[in-house]
């Protein structure tokens, strides 16, 4: 019997696709460029399934049925392109290989257009979820080459995780890097997500003195509101977590954060198409900052300052800092959704907001009960342009917004950086602002470089130039936006 789908690379994740495939009653065929570990997988999780193992790419594909099709499950970059490269001197017209690593979405652009000139369909598909969600269903964000999508539709769905009414979380997104744009911004909502779990749990500690049972405790009750999610839920059991002789494990962690590069690809992109993705651009440059340790202790000796205990009544401290934390992930998520409807709208990808909310709602990392909102809103309005304008969020924000202000402003009295939760509040108020200073930064850039500046008594898109110093001239400077 031929195999329905071929997985190159064994890794934690491809092992445990492979083993969610193989519940699922799928012949899969596994293949790592080390024989040593296909033959451990083999005699380890894999012994007594159907799976079977290859020891060379011609064995690999020979044992797959037409049109084959193949979950690459590689280093994203080179390894991805290398990997195709040894594979298409093995393929027919027809056969279908998925990315299902993290990809830079301009190299699935390229792969699915060099690709289908050879009559090869790409996938790029995002997977989200970690080694957990692998084995018992992720969030899968596949685009690409829409002519493989019927014969890999039955396979992603049938192992992608499930929402409480069985809907997959895995759906068409849209052509070409689609799929791994929305991974993309998944991860940097991600980002945001966890840097603000950080901060609140910061304030806790040094701000109201708080020790871990008595945080877990709190982040316990959380999963019981609005806030109730997969990293949530991941963090009570973190604070609840002793070392070996009895203390808090997380005091031992070294505060210092890793990444591997979507976060920043987020921003960067943003900055591109002119997006104000404020809130996950800060949790990057958090990162960041964290990495910076011994410049950090050595800047901590030149400007010595304590955390100010915060006063007043615990409960009512917690709870501001729950609507707080609540109104800026809400703010995180409307940013994502912003960069997505830019690119949808640049890249003609027909992107459907409500069911990439829906894809997140469960088995990925940023999973949580009020995607089922975030879905309701954009169904009910798909132009929503900011999500805050949604009833449902709106309300929130405008709800939480004294607390909001009160848990910032005692952070930066007291010496608690909170970047990310003092960024979403400062969006909110920009984004709502009916008229903002810019009327003088143009101002400064039509004194120094004549760039023009258009007036409020004249129509839009007339510009003008003024002499300011009596000394300069009538030229203006050419206008292009970058």
């Amino acid at each position: 019997m031929q195999g329905d789908i071929g997985v190159i690379g064994l890794a934690v994740m491809g092992q445990n696709l492979i083993m969610n495939m193989n519940d699922k009653g799928l012949k899969v065929i596994a293949y790592n460029r080390s024989p040593d570990k296909t033959e451990a997988f083999l005699r380890g999780a894999a012994a007594g399934t159907a799976v079977e193992g290859a020891f060379s790419l011609t064995e690999f594909v020979s044992k797959l049925q037409s049109p084959r099709k193949i979950l690459l499950m590689v280093r994203a970059g080179e390894a991805v392109d290398d990997t195709i490269a040894r594979l298409l001197p093995l393929l027919q017209h027809g056969d279908i290989i998925i990315d299902g690593g993290n990809a830079n979405y301009p190299d699935t652009n390229r792969r699915v257009a060099r690709l289908r000139e050879q009559g090869i369909c790409f996938i790029g598909a995002g997977i989200s979820g970690g080694e957990e969600g692998a084995r018992h269903g992720p969030s899968i964000m596949p685009g690409g080459n829409r002519d493989g999508w019927a014969a890999v539709k039955p396979i992603l769905q049938s192992i992608a995780a499930k929402t409480p009414a069985g809907e997959p979380c895995c759906d068409w997104v849209g052509d070409d890097g689609a799929g791994h744009f929305v991974k993309m911004v998944h991860n940097g909502i991600e980002y945001g997500d966890m840097q603000l779990i950080c901060e609140a749990y910061q304030f806790m500690k040094e701000g109201l003195g708080m020790n871990h049972d008595q945080m877990h405790t709190v982040f316990r009750a959380w999963q019981q509101t609005e806030l109730d999610s997969y990293l949530i839920g991941i963090t009570a059991d973190i604070l609840a977590f002793k070392d070996q002789d009895g203390t808090p494990l997380l005091e031992r962690i070294l505060d210092t954060a890793g990444q591997k590069g979507t976060g920043k690809w987020t921003g960067i992109n943003a900055l591109d198409m002119g997006v104000p993705l404020t809130l996950i651009s800060e949790a990057v440059f958090a990162r960041c900052v964290s990495a910076l340790k011994n410049q950090r202790v050595q800047s901590a000796k030149l400007f010595p300052h304590g955390v100010a205990q915060v006063a007043g009544d615990r409960a009512e401290w917690l709870e501001a800092l729950r609507l707080s934390l609540l109104a800026s992930k809400i703010i995180s998520y409307a940013q994502g959704f912003m960069l997505m409807r830019c690119a949808g709208e640049q890249f003609d990808w027909h992107l459907n907001y409500g069911r990439t909310a829906l894809l997140w709602r469960e088995g990925c990392i940023i999973r949580s009960v009020f995607l089922n909102n975030i879905r309701d809103a954009f169904d009910t309005n798909p132009d929503l342009v900011f999500l805050g304008a949604d009833p449902y969020f709106r309300q929130i924000l405008q709800n939480a917004l004294p607390a909001w202000r009160k848990v910032v402003a005692k952070a930066v009295e007291s010496g608690i950086p909170m970047p990310c939760t003092a960024s979403a509040i400062a969006f909110l108020d920009g984004y709502t602002s009916e008229r903002l200073p810019a009327n003088l930064l143009q101002a400064q850039r039509d004194y120094f470089g004549a760039h023009t500046y258009e007036r409020t008594d004249r129509p839009r898109g007339e510009f003008f130039h003024t002499n300011w110093t009596g000394k300069g001239g009538d030229a203006a400077s050419t206008g292009y936006h970058v």
